[in-house]
């Protein structure tokens, strides 16, 4: 990145075997006492690279922005200035409501982690008290607690805060950061940084040190990072081949939305190769309870699948994550990098690779360009057609059925939003075999396929199968959609029935219309009548005149009257 006027660029180092990296003893400012011996209760004694050039520039009253790959260390390098920084401040001790620290992060998870990792730290400060702050329950509970507890440091998601800050004080991190102190320590820390972080640093940094650790690589040096390219329809068969594969690892599946996490996490369950691997679905439309039941589960676990959205993207420091999978590349790069940041974390060996289908290998070459170079890994040829057996699952529980059509549109759709739509070309995406890599029965009627007008090729329906009669296997959820599908027969005649009342209503409307037509046909043959025997006789009126006056004879008279025809 270019340094801006008054800006200092720093290149942190990478430490070599001969030269050991510093404790954190050592660092100048040096840390009190009270970290220090936090630090070695945590197991921590050495810094990292980010660490050690990081927190003696917050210590010295310097903002920073940080552009550290994932698992360097960076939780570390601006939690400890934090506490440090306090400790030294004139507002401490702090009153009970007094917020003399904040730490803003992406996600509730991140949020969640940092909160615990700050805690051995935090407790070194009498009478100082740090909240979490995210979403899944009422503001007004989180207002309780600083109410009643008090709340010095908090720590939490965009979203969250900026709703406290709202109702407690009178767009989000740009609305927090407008009512922070101007005198105060930022640290801006993050794996890429976009356009996005630039802008946000130009508004909350003063002066920033920069520090940038130069690599060869975006991603983690104990990384092996591969792609696979392989058909629509192959796609699920090779992902099950994997999970077979790696069943005493621990894996990460990354998928684009939130309904294919719900449908993969269903369908891999019930797959009989699958049988002894434990899946731990996440993503962000799932309530905060059954997310960190989650997390927790598989953060203990010592082998399993944890399937996520990227809500499980960034900053997450599970313990032994072997294996990164993207089985849906990310609508946005940047996000590439902290998703396979999940492994190889602090020097630590992990693996990751990435599906693509054939028309979207351009994303290697997008990739390397972008500092993330993968490997190529091929197809493996052992790899068994599960595509059967899921149809056979959705053929026998309709919570398949369902699931598998609703993940489908449901990355359809946000295949369309691609960020990189250059290489993940809507108009070029082989629906057809796609749909058959989601196990679908049925082509679904979807709008966006409809009005593009895309070939569904390679897509074969599976016939004589009568969707209706397809029941869940889950017995009070089919009791409750035979009351439904009964509900709505009831509904149907009723509405066939007053649909017949209204024809038979509408005939006897058109008859009445009929006979006051003809009512009203008879009185105007009345009236014709009447007005031609009116003029008859003011006519015979008008010759008898003209009689008398002699303008006419007798005879005349006579024939112009008929009376002649009586003679």
């Amino acid at each position: 990145m270019d340094s801006s006027p008054g800006n200092t660029m720093t290149t942190a180092p990478c430490f070599s075997e001969l030269e050991p990296p510093p404790r954190f003893s050592e660092l100048e400012p040096p840390l009190s006492e009270d970290i220090i011996e936090a630090l070695d209760r945590s197991g921590f004694e050495f810094c990292t690279p980010v660490q050690a050039e990081t927190i003696p520039l917050l210590c010295s009253h310097k903002d920073v922005a940080v552009d550290a790959a994932t698992g360097s260390g960076k939780t570390l390098a601006f939690l400890l200035p934090l506490v440090e920084i306090l400790r030294r401040s004139n507002s401490y001790p702090p009153k009970p409501h007094q917020v003399i620290g904040v730490i803003i992060s992406p996600t509730r998870e991140l949020s969640t982690q940092i909160h615990k990792v700050a805690q051995p730290f935090v407790s070194t400060l009498p009478n100082v008290n740090s909240v979490l702050l995210v979403g899944g329950r009422e503001v007004e509970a989180d207002m309780n607690t600083i109410e009643e507890e008090g709340a010095n440091i908090l720590i939490g998601t965009p979203g969250r805060l900026s709703d406290i800050m709202k109702t407690f004080w009178i767009k989000q991190v740009n609305y927090i950061i407008s009512r922070l102190p101007k005198q105060r320590r930022t640290g801006l820390f993050s794996a890429t940084q976009t356009q996005a972080v630039e802008e946000l640093a130009k508004a909350g940094l003063r002066n920033a040190e920069k520090v940038i650790l130069r690599a060869e690589s975006k991603t983690p040096s104990g990384l092996y990072s591969e792609y696979l390219k392989c058909e629509a329809d192959k796609k699920s068969s090779q992902l099950v081949d994997l999970l077979i594969e790696n069943k005493n690892k621990k894996l990460l599946v990354f998928f684009m939305t939130c309904a294919s996490v719900d449908y993969w996490g269903l369908v891999l369950s019930k797959i009989p190769t699958l049988k002894s691997i434990s899946f731990f679905p996440i993503h962000g439309k799932m309530n905060q309870t059954a997310r960190s039941k989650a997390l927790a589960s598989f953060t203990e676990a010592s082998s399993g699948v944890l399937l996520c959205t990227d809500v499980a993207a960034r900053g997450l420091d599970i313990p032994g994550i072997d294996y990164v999978v993207q089985y849906d590349p990310p609508q946005d790069p940047a996000v590439f990098i902290h998703r396979v940041g999940r492994t190889a974390r602090l020097e630590r060996q992990g693996r990751a690779i990435v599906f693509l289908m054939p028309k979207e290998k351009d994303y290697v070459e997008f990739m390397r360009i972008r500092k993330a170079p993968l490997q190529k890994r091929k197809c493996s040829e052992n790899a068994s057609d599960v595509i059967p057996i899921i149809r056979s699952l959705a053929m026998k529980d309709r919570e398949v059925l369902e699931k598998g059509l609703k993940a489908f549109v449901s990355f359809v759709r946000a295949y369309k939003e691609h960020h990189c739509s250059f290489i993940f070309s809507w108009k070029g995406l082989e629906i057809g075999k796609l749909a058959m890599g989601y196990g679908i029965l049925s082509f679904p009627s979807i709008s966006e396929v409809i009005q593009d007008r895309l070939d569904i090729v390679g897509f074969t329906p599976v016939e004589g199968i009568t969707f209706e009669d397809i029941k869940f296997k889950n017995k009070s959820r089919e009791k409750q959609r035979q009351q439904n599908l009964l509900a709505r027969k009831e509904k149907l005649q009723q509405e066939k029935r007053e649909k017949g009342k209204k024809r038979e209503r509408k005939a006897v409307d058109d008859s009445n219309k009929v006979s006051r037509k003809r009512k009203l046909t008879k009185r105007q043959r009345q009236t014709i009548q009447t007005a031609r025997d009116e003029e008859e006789t003011n006519g015979d009126y008008g010759l008898l005149k003209k009689l008398k006056k002699g303008s006419i004879t007798e005879d005349e008279f006579a024939k112009r009257t008929g009376a002649d025809d009586f003679v």
